[in-house]
């Protein structure tokens, strides 16, 4: 890419679209466009058309996705199936129509069949089942990456696709109802460490930035309690030294890889600086499995992980698993070989990763 390149960042506003912006601009790249939401509706064909008619972008970055956690995945599966699918057949026809250079495609690490050997290597994708709670989301970003390939073998795009590990950074998505792990742990054990230290300024700080649903902090301290315990976040005796408990889904065994979203960035941009498909491409046959996993290449227990979050904030209540709730995958770990042929490596430790967005989350 030239540094005066117009560069199109779908989800820009978002944590990982925002870290690649970051990225690109320590880089020297500042032609970057991007609309919000409430700007440009992502799942409307004719509003894309015509913004890609109008600006017409050299480079595409599709970071722009309907997101969350296990339960959210498994209550909105329409929703989920839908919007994705709508978002990435808009852009990558629209990409390939207005003739860019280059599109890299966002994906996840559940693409892959739930009891696929592990490390999951990029060949394992399609070879048996996946996990039922993100079944939805997976088949959208199993058919992104076969779009790619499929415009690259017809019309000789340059459409890459990249399927990153579970993200972490700033810009999180903290809304308890629809989170992804870490964010969510983060948030309960900072909410829960508020009420132990009876310090309900920054309680009801909290709940102003990110109401969760009709409650906020100008809700009376009842009313924020029930609304907690709804979340798992239990007062056990109130006073002057309250005691709290928070409950987490299923056993705590699993193990689960994290990425900083900074880290997923500056891959990113390495692969768009530095890759083509016909790099990814092994045979004159059958082309498939071109995608590109983006991890660090080691994981952790939840309950591990919990812990640690734990620390860091500095929660001193007590954890409590809820093993009626499903555990989904036990173990989701990305091999990165590829990414390293192509000569790239995480620079973030978890902990400092952690210690990091959570200095910033109470900002």
């Amino acid at each position: 890419m030239e540094k005066n390149s117009k560069i199109y960042i779908a989800g820009h506003s978002g944590m990982v679209g925002s870290a690649i912006t970051r990225n690109l601009n320590s880089k020297s790249y500042h032609n970057i466009i991007g609309k919000s939401i409430s700007e440009m509706d992502l799942t409307d064909m004719r509003a894309v058309q015509n913004y890609f008619e109008a600006e017409k972008p050299d480079y595409v970055i599709l970071a722009a996705a309907k997101v969350g956690g296990i339960e959210a995945n498994n209550t909105y599966r329409a929703e989920f199936i839908y919007q994705n699918l709508q978002i990435q057949n808009n852009i990558i026809h629209q990409a390939y129509l207005s003739k860019v250079k280059k599109l890299l495609f966002l994906g996840s690490s559940c693409i892959y069949p739930k009891n696929a050997p592990q490390p999951l290597k990029e060949e394992y994708l399609l070879t048996s089942e996946l996990e039922y709670t993100n079944e939805p989301y997976a088949i959208a970003k199993i058919a992104g990456i076969k779009m790619c390939e499929s415009y690259n073998i017809q019309y000789g795009t340059n459409f890459i696709s990249v399927m990153p590990t579970n993200l972490y950074g700033f810009n999180d998505n903290y809304d308890l109802e629809k989170s992804h792990v870490l964010p969510a742990l983060i948030r309960k054990m900072h909410l829960g460490k508020c009420i132990e230290d009876n310090n309900w300024e920054a309680l009801r700080s909290d709940l102003n930035k990110r109401p969760i649903g009709k409650v906020s902090g100008n809700n009376t301290k009842t009313e924020i309690i029930d609304c907690l315990s709804q979340f798992g976040i239990r007062v056990q005796e109130i006073g002057n030294d309250p005691e709290v408990e928070i409950a987490l889904w299923g056993t705590g065994e699993p193990k689960r890889e994290f990425l900083h979203a900074d880290d997923m960035a500056d891959a990113c941009v390495h692969i768009m600086q530095n890759v083509n498909f016909k790099d990814l491409v092994t045979t004159n046959t059958e082309i498939r499995n071109t995608q590109i996993n983006i991890g660090c290449g080691e994981d952790i227990q939840i309950k591990e992980l919990a812990l640690l979050v734990k620390e860091i904030v500095g929660f001193n209540g007590q954890i409590y698993w809820d093993k009626s709730k499903a555990d989904g995958t036990m173990q989701k770990l990305l091999d990165v070989s590829k990414l390293r042929q192509l000569n790239w490596k995480h620079k973030i430790n978890l902990e400092k990763g952690i210690a990091d967005i959570y200095a910033n989350y109470v900002l």
